[in-house]
């Protein structure tokens, strides 16, 4: 089977959330880097693969997958082993909705286009750009706390890592860059360290990509 080729970036928290997927389910993959810092993914060549400009776009072979969501629930599809859904129909709607927190109103709102011009168009300084950033995961974090706290059993959703999981780990790795104080939120925290301990998920880590900064 060719390997997949996934196209991204070390430090974006969607690429991510899919190597942590890949990797849990033991696929082999290829990394294209797009240094989002001097705008590569706006490059025309980039732009044939993904209309948007954005990472990642996940190359299966057969076809470019692009949004992050949706290349998860792919790989969830065509790989259903180990699982990242559970098996009840109301369970798998929670993780989705857990996961959605983070992919529609945390990281949308936070990534590096709204940042950016919130410095450029806005004139915010850095002070209030992190302030920005700490208010929106605030928000998102004391939701997820109160879901992981009913729904957690060592991870986000359960005893087994979930697509929950796959977005938890990055957005508590950004919090961290930009400095949130995280001990509001015990149970999330507990859930991402458990999460961060298994080798497929340290693996997928930012610092230990092709592409991290030296």
């Amino acid at each position: 089977m060719t390997a997949m080729t996934l196209h991204g970036y070390w430090r974006s928290t969607a690429a991510y959330r899919v190597r942590i997927a890949l990797n849990l389910k033991g696929l082999a993959y290829d990394q294209i880097t797009h240094d989002l810092r001097t705008g590569a993914q706006r490059a025309d060549a980039y732009r044939r693969i993904a209309p948007q400009g954005l990472v990642p776009a996940l190359d299966t072979g057969d076809a470019i997958l692009t949004q992050s969501p949706a290349i998860l629930e792919w790989l969830e599809e065509t790989h259903p082993a180990p699982p990242l859904l559970p098996a009840d129909p109301v369970a798998r709607a929670i993780v989705r909705g857990m996961a959605a927190t983070i992919a529609c109103d945390i990281h949308p709102i936070n990534n590096l286009r709204v940042l950016t011009t919130l410095r450029r168009d806005l004139a915010a300084t850095e002070e209030q750009v992190t302030a920005w950033i700490a208010t929106w995961i605030a928000a998102g974090f004391e939701a997820l706390e109160t879901q992981i706290a009913r729904h957690g059993g060592g991870f986000a959703h359960g005893a087994t890592p979930t697509l929950a999981d796959c977005h938890l780990v990055p957005q508590v790795y950004a919090a961290e860059r930009f400095a949130v104080d995280l001990t509001p939120w015990p149970h999330l925290t507990a859930a991402a360290a458990n999460a961060r301990a298994l080798d497929a998920v340290a693996a997928a880590h930012p610092d230990r990509q092709p592409d991290a900064d030296a």
